[in-house]
């Protein structure tokens, strides 16, 4: 049964950075794509960045790119999601999810993962 664990969430002041982690379990092959979502209150959960089977990553909304970058250690199997420059409405529940597939397409549509932790909470205050 796959598993996915996130942590490093938390309060931090705008500018500031913080490192996601994802640790995952139960894969029983490659075949899985792996990446980020965000949820803020009131608002549609949305896709932040992710990784294909091969490794090619892809990123989100362009108020994210420069600023984020996801990174794996497969030895470690665990996910990473690098925030830098921090803003106010960067805050939400961060969710790790993983799907399960063997072509080598992303998905930024958070229903076609079929995995997802707990979700970490980022509040970035001003």
């Amino acid at each position: 049964q796959v598993q996915l664990v996130e942590s490093g969430g938390g309060l931090v002041q705008a500018g500031g950075s913080l490192r996601l982690s994802c640790a995952a379990s139960g894969f029983t092959s490659n075949n899985y794509a792996m990446g980020w979502f965000r949820q803020a209150p009131g608002k549609e959960r949305e896709f932040v960045a992710a990784f294909t089977p091969s490794g090619a990553s892809r990123y989100g909304a362009d108020s994210v790119k420069g600023r984020f970058t996801i990174s794996s250690d497969n030895a470690k199997k665990t996910l990473y999601l690098q925030i830098n420059s921090l803003k106010p409405e960067d805050s939400a529940v961060y969710y790790c999810a993983a799907r399960r597939q063997t072509i080598d397409v992303l998905y930024t549509t958070s229903s076609k993962y079929d995995y997802w932790g707990q979700g970490t909470q980022v509040t970035v205050s001003s």
